[in-house]
């Protein structure tokens, strides 16, 4: 009876551990898609309804032949602009070919506007060839500036920084960087959409009365707890503030993305990749 029991208990335990093991694997290669809605009195009636693709911290991965899991969702949304908020690439295995692979087939979906991450600001000189294959590929980059996007007759403003890694790699100094940026940014009275890929420094986008912020970098806090969300994320450390979803606070709405890859922890545990799909109303 003993030994019936044992081999019960072991049967019971590898099924147990082959189930998670399996729950890991599919919540790694399965992209999610989130659907978000923002709605804003500020925001120009041609714009109604109007869709955005929200892509964030690649990392170099790829979902199926030239990502094309990726595309195959990209094009089913339909988007009216597809956005990457940084770290397309990886700094500890770089593959510009990757990254470039999945823009040429992005801006035939359509148009796609991108801002670094700090893996960008580690490659050191690789950014630049990164940068002008991306701009040749007929993707817009943007480095502490703004745009106007234009539909129908109105247009808002896309407004985009660079990590500030690439000014100074100390994080004591990134906040004072990133809010330097945005002052000499010369911001509208309209609505206003923001790409930086740091969602830690919220509070200083809110300062700068921004409409709407586009985010990255926490990969949702790696591994996410029931009720309790991500457990660790770079610059924000153990159970971050901003790890993944929409937050509004002043006026401004920052949504952040859980991701795509992985980079320095190569698995992620309840916290599956994903593509968010924003839409825009007017209030």
């Amino acid at each position: 009876m003993k030994n019936i029991r044992k081999r019960k208990i072991i049967i019971l335990v590898v099924l147990l551990i082959l189930i998670m093991v399996s729950w890991v694997i599919w919540g790694n290669l399965s992209i999610e898609t989130n659907h978000l809605t923002v709605t804003s009195k500020d925001l120009p009636e041609a714009f109604d309804n109007f869709s955005i693709a929200h892509i964030s911290d690649l990392h170099n991965a790829e979902y199926g032949k030239n990502n094309e899991k990726l595309i195959d969702i990209l094009k089913a949304e339909s988007p009216n602009i597809i956005v990457i908020t940084g770290d397309l690439i990886d700094s500890n295995h770089t593959n510009i070919e990757v990254a470039i692979s999945f823009a040429q087939q992005a801006v035939k979906i359509a148009p796609c506007y991108f801002v670094t991450g700090n893996h960008e600001a580690w490659v050191g000189s690789q950014y630049e060839e990164l940068r002008t294959s991306l701009e040749n590929a007929g993707v817009t980059v943007l480095q502490d500036e703004a745009i106007e996007l234009n539909y129908g007759d109105e247009c808002i403003q896309l407004i985009g920084l660079n990590d500030p890694d690439f000014s100074e790699r100390d994080s004591f100094l990134s906040e004072s960087i990133l809010e330097t940026k945005l002052s000499q940014v010369n911001i509208s009275n309209g609505f206003t959409i923001l790409l930086s890929h740091r969602p830690e420094y919220f509070n200083v986008y809110q300062n700068k009365n921004i409409d709407l912020v586009l985010s990255g970098h926490a990969h949702g806090g790696q591994f996410r707890l029931p009720f309790l969300g991500g457990v660790i994320a770079p610059n924000q450390g153990f159970f971050p503030k901003y790890d993944a979803g929409i937050y509004t606070e002043n006026g401004t709405t920052m949504i952040v993305s859980r991701g795509i890859g992985n980079s320095i922890i190569p698995v992620r545990i309840n916290n599956r990749p994903e593509i968010v799909i924003i839409e825009l109303n007017c209030g």
